[in-house]
C-alpha cells in the first residue's frame, strides 16, 4: 500500500511549477540554474547526487523533492538498499542535530536565571 499517489502528485508539481514559470520565469530559471550547477563539475556521479538530493529532501520534508529526487535516483540506478542506507544517513543527522540543539536548549536554561 502506498502513502500517496507519487505520479499524480508529480505531474501536479510539475504543472503548478509551470504556472510559476508563466508568473515569473527568472525564479524558475534562477532555480534550475543552481539545481543543474553541481552536476556540471562531474565530481558526483548522477546517482550519488540523487541520493544526496533525495535524504536532503526527507530532512527538509519537502514531499515535492521527495517525489522528484525519488523518481530520478531509480531512474540513475540506485538500488532500494543504496535508498534506505541513503536515508539512513539523513535519519541519523535529525538524530544529530536534535542532540545538538537540546544541548544548546539546555544551555539556555543554564541561563535563564541569570
Amino acid at each position: 500500500m502506498s502513502m500517496m499517489d507519487w505520479d499524480a502528485y508529480r505531474k501536479q508539481l510539475m504543472a503548478g511549477i509551470g504556472d510559476l514559470k508563466q508568473l515569473s520565469p527568472d525564479t524558475v530559471a534562477g532555480y534550475m540554474t543552481a539545481s543543474g550547477a553541481g552536476a556540471k563539475t562531474n565530481h558526483l556521479d548522477a546517482k550519488t547526487r540523487e541520493l544526496i538530493s533525495l535524504a536532503v529532501a526527507v530532512t527538509t520534508r519537502c514531499d515535492g523533492c521527495i517525489a522528484v529526487h525519488s523518481q530520478q535516483a531509480v531512474k540513475h540506478g540506485a538500488s532500494r538498499e543504496e535508498i534506505a542506507e541513503a536515508l539512513g544517513v539523513a535519519v541519523a543527522m535529525n538524530a544529530g542535530a536534535a542532540l545538538v540543539y537540546s544541548a544548546r536548549a539546555m544551555d539556555a536554561v543554564g541561563k535563564a536565571n541569570d
